[in-house]
């Protein structure tokens, strides 16, 4: 890809993606929080830093995200909802991601392929919940699975070529897995990299609208 524009940068995973498409020779736009106050959670802070910023890009990724928000982790069982915790959920993992997509039109080409992904979760999977818990964080993933879903509709009328997906990049080593991981195994960011990349390289326009892991496998809703 000759330009992408990667959200997130400054976190685990969308910086060694960054890193691994420079050193394939890309052009890459790093946006974060910390070093260009990119701010999902306000509509103003994206609306001024995205504003600023000129397409087209051949790949937009979304990597911003987190698991825990303000000392609030997944919750066990349902007496441990909040609202609060909830909609800090939402405002990060769903209206965020929502946010940079109505940017979509116009940092992606009308006359080539691109590729517009957003990092969300299987978790996220309502048919692949099986263990249940995770309450704010798993509403939060499959929100921003529909808003995906609905965004590849309608980007698909003005970018014939476009694909608008969402993307299971796996258990990932970061500050944001740490406390959860136990046993459960996981993969460095580096790792993680590769594995999108390849699965970004793989997709096509038929493939918009759809949510993948990284393996390139469909992930059921």
């Amino acid at each position: 890809m000759k330009r992408a524009l990667i959200i997130g940068a400054s976190g685990a995973v969308g910086g060694a993606v960054a890193s691994r498409l420079e050193d394939q020779g890309s052009a890459v736009v790093r946006l974060s929080r910390s070093r260009d106050g990119l701010d999902l959670t306000h509509e103003a802070s994206v609306e001024k830093v995205l504003g600023g910023i000129a397409g087209p890009f051949d790949l937009v990724l979304v990597a911003s995200g987190a698991l825990e928000i303000d000392g609030s982790g997944p919750e066990k069982a349902l007496r441990e909802v909040s609202s609060q915790a909830m909609l800090a959920q939402f405002a990060l993992n769903a209206v965020g991601p929502a946010l940079v997509l109505r940017h979509a039109a116009r940092l992606l080409p009308r006359d080539r392929r691109s590729v517009c992904a957003v990092l969300t979760a299987r978790v996220g999977s309502i048919g692949d919940n099986r263990l249940g818990g995770w309450y704010s964080y798993r509403a939060a993933k499959a929100a921003a699975n529909q808003i995906v879903r609905t965004a590849a509709v309608e980007v698909a009328r003005t970018h014939a070529q476009a694909c608008v997906v969402a993307l299971h990049p796996g258990t990932v080593r970061s500050a944001l897995t740490e406390r959860y991981l136990g046993r459960h195994p996981a993969v460095a960011p580096e790792a993680a990299a590769e594995n999108l990349l390849s699965v970004i390289g793989g997709l096509t326009a038929q493939d918009s609208g759809g949510f993948f892991d990284w393996r390139g496998a469909r992930v059921e809703w």
